[in-house]
């Protein structure tokens, strides 16, 4: 394994995060809402604590139809990652465990100790997975604001692993990776983007990427060929219950080349225009909605074919007690839709998932109250 600085390296990296969804079917209702297509319970609820006693999981990540074979991924799996330890000290989490179509649950990866592996989780075509770690210092999982500034967290890294579980590379920038919450990206198969939201500066930056086939000498199969910070002055600061407030969520349309951004503390949805092309850092962009009335601190985010933005709730900023734990649509143009709660207490939704099989679409979300993940079939 190798630790590389981007300002020292060419640039590596790519995810396939599967957020460029269709919510509905080729009959003609394939623009229906995502929220209210759903039934009315989950078609598989699976634990995502591994044997090490991992918990609060974080994010989650389909792997791909076109997945390249070998190793233990198979298209249509659910990656999810885990930010607490067996302690429940936040930032101290080590695993990503796999979720086979069947519900079936495994480790797919345990790295070393006080990692704290964030919502930032990404699966490549060509057979890497991308996962964003923000730890505590020394384990204790406490943020503090000293002097402005925040402590007792690590500016963290991107890993990069290969399609069994192997780390391969550890990506690095105080300024350009600083404290990765979250991910989202446009895979191309050997050229790819990937979008990463910093909790600790308030920032987004774009990472291009030249992919190689995986199937062989993984270590330099991954290339980063420009490294360009689009985003910036989004609220960050530590939080008692969150452990850090950033922006978090990220989708992406293809189409136009705008990212959507969820900013926890802003307790917003902002957009920031031609994003895959801007060489330029575009501030927070245009605000899509800033809803104080079903918006409780966004956090994962997924955008459907009909352009609807689903996002979780994770009562941070501007909690609710009669609305807990929502998953939260509102279109492209930031209209409300339609909420559901992942769970009656509060603080329990964070990161989600979207993706399209034959003519419908699988949607997952986790319960970290519940450590379990739940996984929507709309046929």
């Amino acid at each position: 394994m190798r630790r590389r600085d981007l300002f020292l390296v060419p640039v590596a990296i790519l995810i396939a995060m599967g957020t460029g969804v269709r919510a509905g079917r080729d009959d003609g209702d394939r623009d229906l809402p995502v929220i209210t297509s759903l039934p009315a319970s989950p078609t598989l609820s699976v634990s995502t604590v591994p044997s090490n006693g991992d918990v609060n999981p974080y994010g989650v990540a389909f792997v791909p139809p076109d997945f390249v074979p070998g190793g233990p991924l198979r298209p249509g799996d659910i990656l999810v990652s885990n930010f607490n330890a067996s302690s429940n000290l936040q930032g101290t989490g080590t695993t990503i465990v796999r979720i086979s179509q069947n519900g079936a649950q495994s480790l797919f990866f345990q790295g070393a100790n006080g990692l704290g592996l964030s919502t930032a989780l990404g699966v490549l075509k060509r057979g890497f997975v991308l996962v964003g770690n923000v730890p505590s210092t020394n384990g204790l999982g406490t943020c503090t604001e000293v002097g402005g500034q925040e402590t007792g967290v690590e500016q963290g890294s991107l890993l990069i692993l290969d399609r069994r579980g192997h780390l391969v590379m550890n990506l690095s920038s105080k300024r350009l990776l600083d404290g990765p919450w979250d991910l989202t990206l446009k895979d191309d198969g050997d050229r790819a983007q990937v979008f990463v939201s910093n909790a600790l500066s308030g920032t987004v930056v774009r990472l291009d990427l030249m992919i190689h086939d995986g199937a062989a000498a993984d270590a330099d199969r991954v290339v980063v060929t420009k490294a360009t910070q689009i985003g910036s002055g989004y609220v960050h600061r530590c939080d008692p219950a969150a452990f850090v407030v950033g922006p978090t969520g990220l989708a992406l349309d293809e189409e136009s080349g705008t990212l959507y951004v969820a900013s926890t503390g802003d307790n917003a949805i902002f957009a920031i225009r031609d994003a895959t092309e801007t060489a330029s850092d575009l501030g927070t962009g245009r605000l899509v909605t800033s809803d104080p009335v079903h918006m409780h601190g966004p956090l994962g985010l997924a955008r459907a074919r009909n352009g609807d933005l689903i996002t979780s709730q994770g009562d941070a900023v501007n909690p609710d007690p009669a609305q807990p734990s929502e998953i939260v649509e509102y279109t492209s143009t930031g209209r409300f839709v339609a909420q559901f709660p992942i769970d009656p207490s509060s603080g329990s939704a964070f990161g989600l998932a979207l993706t399209p099989f034959e003519d419908g679409f699988r949607f997952a979300a986790v319960d970290d109250a519940l450590n379990v993940l739940d996984v929507w079939v709309v046929p």
